[in-house]
């Protein structure tokens, strides 16, 4: 039977890892567990509401007591796809499993590549390793402004990277070099995500500013945006979704600085009278605190996305679902500054949907995309739809 038009919210808690996969250890992830380890560094997490939806039914949290009656159905989820990046998380939540991960470079990007980037953009460059974000922004942020020289590096991930400081190369031709050399990597070295990153300050004193923006190759196939795009349904992308997506299967986009922001757009938007999918990534527990190893930073950050789960909660109506997971994980206790290969969370609340229904673990993160679309009355044909265990008998 043809559900009734709801509006559905996705939050990403962008990195909020739960256990190593099965297969973390190819990727040199074993024992990593984001939001556990994280909680034992702090000595216990704050966090009541994710609590009573249900999370600490996930995994071991200190400081978070086992739910006797969650309000959301809960659940963890296995990436399926190879690889653990921020770009192949999202599309898999939207549908898209990847046969072969984005290519990596850990000893950086061949000349095949380099030469033609700096004869386009006119530019030498400095860097071109792997490394950590602030790091190299340390090590060479000096001879940058000395120079002119983008500093380019990646990382663990599929990302090819470009900082500069904004004084020095405006933020226009600094996203103008990233249009360049997502131009370039195509084929075999076709990387998930360009990313810019800008950063102002003087030696010794550099910070990166929120004027990031990711330039993300294509996805390779429909996702359950487009069905709902296709079915007159609105899909509104805050935060990086649009950027993830390089702009594909999103009708609006918010751009956000922060948690804090991303949080209140959404707020925001979940008041609209609008019917579709709200797909949120909150991208500070990553960015600002599991790549930099911060796990006190990174319990702030749950803690405070936690006290504002009453007011999220609150505007949902009858017809409206919340769906909060993650990603990927970044476990902020591991001597790797990368993102690690792990479970994410599924707790799935709204007014009219059954509480307390144990999801299980699923096979793949794109049972949220066909779950999605069974909501709205519609089908996708990749991944396993749990909308049947969660809506009441009359809806089901």
């Amino acid at each position: 039977m043809k559900q009734p038009h709801r509006k559905i919210t996705i939050i990403v808690l962008d990195s909020a890892g739960i256990g190593a996969l099965p297969d973390a250890e190819e990727y040199g992830d074993e024992g990593c567990n984001t939001l556990r380890n994280c909680s034992m560094a702090v000595g216990g997490l704050k966090v009541p509401y994710l609590g009573r939806l249900g999370l600490g039914l996930l995994t071991n949290l200190a400081g978070v007591p086992v739910a006797d009656k969650p309000l959301a159905s809960y659940g963890k989820m296995i990436e399926r796809s190879p690889g653990k990046d921020t770009t192949t998380g999202h599309w898999e939540l939207a549908g898209i499993i990847l046969e072969k991960p984005f290519p990596v470079y850990p000893a950086g990007f061949p000349p095949e590549i380099i030469a033609p980037f700096k004869q386009r953009i006119g530019r030498d460059i400095l860097g071109n390793k792997a490394a950590s974000g602030t790091g190299i922004i340390d090590e060479l942020g000096e001879l940058h402004m000395q120079t002119g020289s983008p500093i380019v590096y990646t990382s663990a991930d599929s990302v090819f990277q470009i900082a500069a400081h904004e004084e020095v190369i405006p933020l226009e031709e600094l996203y103008s070099m990233c249009r360049t050399a997502r131009e370039l990597l195509t084929g075999k070295h076709e990387v998930g995500r360009v990313i810019a990153r800008p950063f102002v300050g003087t030696p010794g004193a550099f910070e990166r500013t929120p004027n990031r923006h990711d330039f993300s190759v294509k996805p390779p196939a429909p996702t359950v945006l487009d069905l709902l795009l296709a079915n007159g349904l609105e899909v509104v992308g805050v935060g990086k979704i649009q950027d993830i997506f390089a702009g594909v299967g999103v009708s609006r986009a918010i751009h956000t600085r922060g948690n804090t922001d991303g949080v209140n757009q959404t707020l925001t938007l979940m008041k609209e009278d609008f019917s579709g999918l709200l797909f949120t990534n909150l991208v500070d527990f990553d960015q600002m605190y599991g790549h930099r190893n911060d796990p006190r930073g990174y319990a702030d950050a749950l803690e405070e996305f936690d006290r504002r789960l009453p007011e999220i909660m609150g505007v949902l109506g009858e017809q409206d679902g919340l769906i909060i997971t993650a990603d990927h994980g970044t476990d902020p206790t591991t001597p790797s500054t990368d993102h690690s290969r792990e479970y994410v969370p599924l707790l799935v609340y709204g007014p009219g949907l059954k509480q307390g229904v144990n999801l299980g673990v699923r096979a793949s993160f794109s049972d949220v995309a066909a779950t999605v679309a069974e909501l709205f009355g519609l089908e996708f044909n990749i991944g396993t739809s749990f909308a049947q265990e969660i809506l009441p008998a009359g809806d089901a």
